[in-house]
């Protein structure tokens, strides 16, 4: 059992959820998911994060015996201290698992099918990341890419944002919106402005739904006037009093209608 908070293997998982483990797990390729459900996530997915190591304590390997003795990773006893060391959260479940992050082929755009993914501009809440990976998930979307800038996917707060998510839908990160901006697909990106509502999109193509940041939106600066494709701005008709909606509230309505649309 791990009972020193000395222990190199406490110091690995605490430099890989600390504030600066983006560049720690760059570079090592992984990451720490917490709690029974990324485990039960990882074990069941192919080609998602896999499992490397699975810190455990003894009360949480009695109540998790059965999925435990089914993970073919190392699995190593940890004290409740140790535990709480290694831990992000303030209640710890006693389960932290090392998972490597997927090397997966970057989409490949057919115009035989009708594709649909989410593109996350410089956006930098942990919440809302993790709430539209989960909303993309849910509505069947191909992949979601996050621009260069945004929120690191891998940090401890967005993994558990997704609730397993992670492990079902492709993620890319550092794509800007050149590399993509010529696709075979229609753009749209959200505008209170707006002519179009976003009732009025159609399903027939192939869609790239594009939101920026929280507090300053799409970001116009970046150089795509030479490609093929304009972005379109749609908006959400709002006949409330609110005057505007959360990021990920906003992204999952998009989400629902781009499933649900019909298709001429």
């Amino acid at each position: 059992m791990i009972e020193s908070l000395n222990s190199p293997h406490v110091g690995r998982v605490k430099a890989l959820i600390s504030s600066r483990g983006s560049k720690e797990r760059n570079e090592s390729g992984i990451f720490i998911a917490e709690g029974i459900q990324c485990i039960k996530e990882a074990m069941q997915s192919d080609d998602g994060p896999q499992l490397q190591t699975i810190y455990i304590t003894n009360s949480a390997l009695e109540k998790y015996t059965d999925v435990i003795n089914q993970a073919q990773c190392e699995i190593l006893s940890i004290s409740d201290e140790v535990s709480r060391a290694m831990s992000d959260t303030v209640t710890p479940q006693g389960l932290i698992a090392v998972c490597t992050i997927p090397q997966r082929h970057f989409p490949v755009i057919s115009s035989s099918t009708v594709s649909k993914f989410i593109y996350l501009s410089e956006i930098q809440d942990p919440g809302n990341a993790g709430t539209i990976i989960r909303s993309a998930d849910a509505f069947g979307f191909d992949a979601v890419l996050i621009s260069p800038n945004s929120v690191d996917i891998y940090s401890p707060k967005v993994v558990r944002s997704t609730v397993g998510s992670l492990w079902h839908i492709p993620v890319f990160q550092g794509v800007t919106l050149k590399e993509i901006i010529n696709w075979d697909c229609q753009f749209i990106a959200l505008d209170a402005a707006a002519e179009m509502p976003l009732s009025e999109v159609r399903a027939d193509h192939s869609v790239v739904a594009i939101f920026g940041n929280e507090a300053r939106g799409l970001n116009t600066s970046q150089d795509v006037s030479d490609s093929k494709n304009s972005i379109i701005p749609v908006r959400i008709p709002m006949p409330g009093n609110a005057e505007s909606l959360n990021l990920s509230a906003a992204a999952s309505i998009v989400m629902y209608q781009l499933a649900n649309i019909p298709t001429s």
